[in-house]
């Protein structure tokens, strides 16, 4: 059985910003590497939790540690500390779709309370993203597959200092070109053919925009995250970025 063992230059980036420290009293941070590993293989291979792997303990302790380093937002600080400086030269911004296993219908409050909508392809979330020039992950959202892109992309640039937007055609709107032009940002993104008045675009700067398209393909590499089984955000969002992490520490 594979394990999907981290190398040791990424476990180096890791392992200070883990919970738990050899000496502390309570539970040992020993296991931390183990313990992310065992979240890495369900990521990797789509299973249930309960076809984990004896070799990284018994699966309903991992699945509670899971739960608890959602709940304190560490796989979101990994992310973070393991993510270089982003190169904000320009940024990008896309979307993706992953269908919903029936696994992850179950959250209280019904797939309304979490980022799920019926869409053409049944029961979808839509993980819309922004990127740096590198096409690195910057920040992400998720959304009901049913919703449009422009939606999200509000919180997305909040705070962010860019000189380009690079988009495809889902992103040409009225709004968001307003705004980036009243930020002096430059609007590099395709326009849709009903446009009244034609704008220009930088076709050049618009080929980088393989780049974000290249990390959803690295993204959807790890299957529970290709078909989303976790019943809440939460533990969705947790799952991407420590896939992320990883992607970013190669």
């Amino acid at each position: 059985m594979e394990r999907f063992v981290l190398t040791d230059a990424q476990w180096a980036k890791m392992e200070p910003h883990c919970l738990g420290k050899l000496g502390d009293r309570g539970r040992s941070g020993a296991d931390n590497r183990l313990f992310v590993e065992a979240v890495l293989w369900i990521a990797r291979t789509g299973s249930p939790w309960r076809d984990l792997p004896p070799m990284f303990g018994k699966w309903n302790s991992v699945y509670v540690r899971f739960r608890d380093w959602v709940r304190a937002d560490v796989f979101q600080r990994l992310f973070e500390a393991c993510s270089d400086e982003p190169d904000m030269e320009y940024a990008m911004v896309d979307a993706t779709i992953v269908k919903v296993h029936r696994h992850g219908q179950g959250a209280k409050g019904g797939p309304q309370s979490q980022a799920i909508g019926r869409s053409k392809g049944g029961m979808t979330t839509k993980i819309l993203a922004l990127c740096d020039a590198l096409g690195n992950l910057v920040r992400f959202v998720l959304l009901p597959g049913h919703r449009f892109d422009t939606v999200g992309v509000p919180p997305l640039i909040e705070g962010l200092d860019f000189d380009a937007l690079i988009a495809d055609m889902a992103f040409d709107s009225n709004a968001i070109i307003a705004e980036l032009d009243e930020r002096g940002v430059k609007a590099v993104i395709a326009q849709h053919p009903r446009r009244a008045i034609a704008r220009d675009l930088d076709k050049e700067a618009y080929k980088w925009r393989h780049l974000i398209e290249n990390f959803f393909c690295k993204l959807k590499d790890f299957k529970r995250i290709a078909m989303r089984s976790e019943k809440t955000d939460q533990s969705f969002a947790a799952m991407i970025y420590l896939a992320t992490t990883v992607i970013h520490s190669r």
